[in-house]
């Protein structure tokens, strides 16, 4: 049997368990770091006397990071490996992270979170196609969207930590962005024992070792090995960078690689647009910072039931159908949003916003990597998710300046419209994926 057929019968067990542990655990931390900032920013903007445009230049800053850190970490990771890119991506997110919280001006902080982005950046782009390459495709859309489901888990403790720490203390900022990133220490130590992608092993021509890392994962399963036999790349590796993204382009990959871009950006734009601003456009609402930040956690939990909900469908719709409705419904969710006329309507319409766009990342994390081929899988990934982050920039800045002229209802009807953008360019050009192998699904494109 060849490498891909040997990954494609393996029963989903403890070792799948573990894999989405360990970097469902990773997800957190990220979700946790960017979800934190926006509990941050009205303590920041107190404390350093910003105006609006100053806190989302602050907003945006990590998000600059995170694109250079995707951008980068998929191009790497294709030549290089999966691995060791999402070990140092951590690393350099623990460094970041922590070195924020001894920040004395606002310039200076802007510069840690960068540096904080950058690895926030590479490690979310990186964690869903390394893990995906090793689940067979009857459990492959499960298993991403439960992964990227950690990261609802990480916005929760933000919240908590924001309302347990910050109203309550002038440097409770600084402990909450410091707690961020001790426990990153604990997950780089788990992450030791991770192996390297068989299959992207097998296309760079270490067929060996993607045997030897097989046999490893079958003796742990109990399950017979078989003899290894040397066998052709299906495709090369780039042997240039520049050459990826002139692979990402070409006549085969360019309508799937668009929309993967066009795709990325509406989401991540709406999303930012809504969670780095909500405390502060609640109280500038007229909520009090406490009930702010109390709305916040309760919108925050829903991101639970709507991640793990989009698991379910993913399987039984499909990821390109379950990105599709749940982007409609999120869609109405930030039409009922702008026009809410009581705190009662707003947290309702904050809660369906919430479930509708964190079920629509569960679909976005398991389709992206399955529609690009192994050799340029965490380029495409890395690339899409770098291209989002232009919307996760654009958005606080956007809001900040948009804000003061055209209000609550404005804001979220122009997310309302991002939206439909989105679930029009997947609709329209994203192939279908559902219970396909990885190889099948490209082998489409001639690849």
């Amino acid at each position: 049997m060849t490498i891909s057929e040997r990954l494609e019968q393996l029963p989903f067990s403890r070792f799948h368990y573990k894999l989405l542990l360990v970097g469902g655990a990773g997800y957190c931390f990220d979700g946790l770091d960017g979800a934190i900032l926006a509990f941050v920013m009205p303590a920041i903007q107190h404390l350093w006397g910003l105006s609006l445009s100053q806190l989302g230049l602050l907003g945006s800053s990590a998000f600059l990071g995170y694109f250079i850190g995707a951008l980068c970490a998929g191009l790497i990771a294709d030549r290089w490996g999966r691995r060791s890119v999402m070990m140092w991506a951590l690393a350099c997110y623990c460094l970041g992270s922590l070195a924020s919280a001894f920040c004395t001006n606002w310039h200076s902080f802007i510069l840690t979170r960068m540096i904080a982005g950058l690895g926030t950046g590479a490690e979310s782009a990186i964690i869903a196609p390394y893990l995906s390459e090793f689940v067979p495709r009857r459990y492959r859309g499960a298993f991403t969207g439960a992964l990227a489901g950690f990261f609802s888990f990480g916005f929760v403790a933000a919240a908590l930590l924001g309302y347990a720490l910050i109203p309550g203390s002038a440097d409770g900022w600084r402990w909450a962005l410091a707690l961020t990133a001790c426990p990153v220490i604990l997950l780089l130590w788990w992450r030791r024992s991770l192996p390297e992608s068989p299959r992207w092993l097998q296309i760079v021509g270490r067929g060996q070792e993607a045997h030897a890392v097989l046999n490893g994962i079958e003796r742990e399963l109990g399950r017979p090995s078989v003899a290894y036999e040397a066998e052709s790349a299906p495709s090369s590796p780039c042997t240039r960078m520049s050459k990826q993204f002139t692979q990402l382009l070409s006549a085969r990959l360019r309508k799937v690689t668009i929309m993967s871009w066009l795709l990325w950006m509406s989401i991540t734009f709406s999303y930012y647009a809504f969670f780095s601003w909500l405390p502060t456009l609640l109280i500038a609402r007229g909520f009090t910072i406490a009930h702010s930040f109390g709305f916040s956690i309760a919108i925050y939990v829903a991101q639970i039931p709507g991640y793990f909900s989009a698991v379910y469908f993913n399987e039984a719709w499909g990821r390109k159908a379950t990105i599709v409705g749940y982007l409609a419904a999120a869609m109405v969710s930030a039409l009922g949003l702008g026009m809410a006329s009581s705190s009662t309507a707003v947290l309702v319409s904050g809660l369906l916003l919430s479930f509708f766009m964190n079920g629509t990342y569960a679909g976005v994390y398991a389709y992206t990597p399955e529609i690009f081929p192994t050799s340029l899988r965490a380029t495409g990934m890395g690339t899409a998710s770098a291209l989002g982050r232009v919307g996760a920039i654009a958005a606080p800045l956007l809001i900040g300046a948009a804000y003061p002229k055209v209000g609550f209802a404005g804001v979220f009807g122009l997310t309302a419209v991002i939206l439909f953008g989105g679930a029009l360019s997947i609709l329209l050009f994203g192939p279908s994926t559902k219970n396909r192998s990885l190889e099948a699904i490209t082998g489409d494109y001639g690849v």
